[in-house]
């Protein structure tokens, strides 16, 4: 099979089909890798989404003998913040850290290769992924293949920009706020921020933000998602903590039938600021949807307090923040200053650094009662339905660390996305699925939240969606 000079036989499959394909002999590993090679080349001057490449590395990769996980020849592409390529930089999309290479793979980046995956590149991420837009001094704007002058989402926008292009049908992303869900939302694709502890992060560092920060991807399909997760999931040596162990391979919930959930809606956002019509109408057209898939849904009100929410959230975020320009002074072999990084990233460590060690300490307990309050909430409600975001995806320049003002960026960034960190900060799987498209042709995503450590929900129903709603045909012109 020829796909190097066929794009549109290549869009037709998800990376579980490419995989299949390979296993066929229908195409090698190393004719996939030039196909990709080649869409990057032709593509990615327009979107800006992948900064760091090294087909070398992968045709060694290939050379030496791959995995054989589901997933055996497939190119795929590390976000770059939080995971580590040996022999390859992870510069977190700051000027900082954007000559340092790596000396080892993460648990997760082992993972990976295990399963078959094929690494040739690293997508873009702002600095730190400390916005919803991916947009940074260092390496510029990353374009949303649906309109070029509007954010890919962030943090993980180089991976959405990428797979929304079909460069690739799936890459790697992470989520300590939202920045799977929110470019998942704003380039079409389904993207699912995983239990807290289900996916490594280790060795260096075995949780980001406190346990905020979860490890997964942006994908076209629900069942490649599934797959990765199955392939990237497990307790790793060293690990502090990990979710209830999954009864089943993910993979085999795809399809599965998810019975009749009791779904709740909540549509207004928890900070009460305004939800543009087009995303409060994906999520009640989504639960109609639901409802006329067999769930019984209900309005429902927030049972979290938004202020106690940020008062929570904030203050780890901003010790993180000032804790990693702390730890970058000794290979860069002197302080950080204000002239390295950009102004939001800089005052948000100063607030860090200014938070005393109680204050700290309350808000770690806080956010254990938070996911105890959502717990018992949801123990009337299997799943949760909000809108992915309060608006389509914004201008760019918008949300960027490097603003003209800093009390805009915080009513703009607050506005934007509301809804998404609730579910980091209770550490419950979460998923954006592309539900819904605006006038002018612009992707809404619905964000699906089940209780802790039940993925297996979330894929079940996800699967229904996507058979009801096909959403892989669905493509940017570009």
């Amino acid at each position: 099979m020829e796909l190097t000079g066929l794009p549109s036989e290549y869009d037709k499959y998800d990376a579980l089909g490419l995989a299949e394909l390979i296993a066929k002999k229908q195409i090698t590993s190393a004719e996939l890798l030039d196909a990709v090679r080649q869409r990057v080349e032709a593509i990615n001057p327009k979107i800006n989404a992948l900064n760091y490449l090294f087909f070398d590395k992968a045709q060694e990769q290939i050379k030496n003998g791959l995995g054989q996980g589901p997933f055996h020849g497939v190119p795929f592409a590390l976000k770059d913040l939080g995971q580590y390529l040996k022999g390859t930089v992870t510069s977190a999309g700051g000027r900082v850290w954007k000559d340092q290479v790596a000396d080892y793979d993460s648990t997760l980046v082992m993972r990976y290769k295990l399963a078959g995956l094929v690494i040739f590149g690293k997508t873009t991420s702002p600095e730190l992924g400390l916005t919803t837009t991916t947009e940074s001094v260092l390496y510029g704007l990353t374009r949303n293949p649906w309109n070029l002058e509007l954010t890919s989402g962030g943090s993980s926008g180089g991976a959405s920009s990428t797979v929304a292009s079909r460069i690739l049908p799936m890459a790697h992303a992470s989520d300590g706020g939202g920045s799977i869900r929110i470019p998942a939302s704003c380039c079409g694709l389904f993207g699912l921020k995983p239990t807290r502890g289900r996916v490594p992060m280790g060795p260096g560092q075995f949780e980001g933000w406190n346990g905020l920060s979860s490890h997964h991807a942006v994908t076209i399909s629900v069942r490649d998602s599934a797959a990765l997760l199955d392939a990237s999931s497990g307790v790793e040596l060293g690990a502090p903590y990990h979710p209830p162990p999954q009864h089943r391979p993910f993979l085999h919930e795809v399809g599965a039938d998810p019975g009749k959930l009791r779904i709740a809606l909540i549509a207004d956002s928890p900070a009460g600021t305004p939800v543009d019509p087009e995303c409060k109408k994906a999520a009640t057209e989504a639960a109609k949807l639901c409802e006329d898939l067999g769930h019984k849904v209900d309005e429902a009100k927030w049972p979290v307090d938004a202020a106690t929410l940020r008062g929570a959230f904030l203050p780890i975020v901003n010790v993180s923040v000032a804790r990693a320009l702390d730890d970058a002074e000794e290979p860069l072999g002197r302080p950080v200053t204000d002239k390295d990084v950009e102004p939001v990233t800089w005052a948000m460590a100063q607030q860090g650094r200014n938070i005393n060690s109680v204050a700290y300490s309350r808000a770690i307990a806080t956010v254990h009662q938070i996911g105890f309050t959502m717990a018992k909430f949801q123990q009337t409600y299997d799943v949760i339905i909000n809108p992915t975001l309060g608006k389509p995806p914004a201008p760019l320049g918008v949300l960027s660390l490097s603003p003209k003002d800093m009390q805009t960026f915080t009513k703009e960034i607050t506005e934007f996305s509301p809804f998404t960190a609730i579910y980091n900060v209770t550490g419950q799987p979460s998923m954006s699925a592309p539900l819904h498209w605006t006038p002018d042709g612009l992707p809404v995503g619905v964000m699906f939240s089940a209780r802790f450590g039940d993925e297996a929900t979330l894929f079940r129903l996800a699967s229904q969606l996507e058979k009801a709603r096909p959403w892989a045909e669905r493509r940017p012109k570009i």
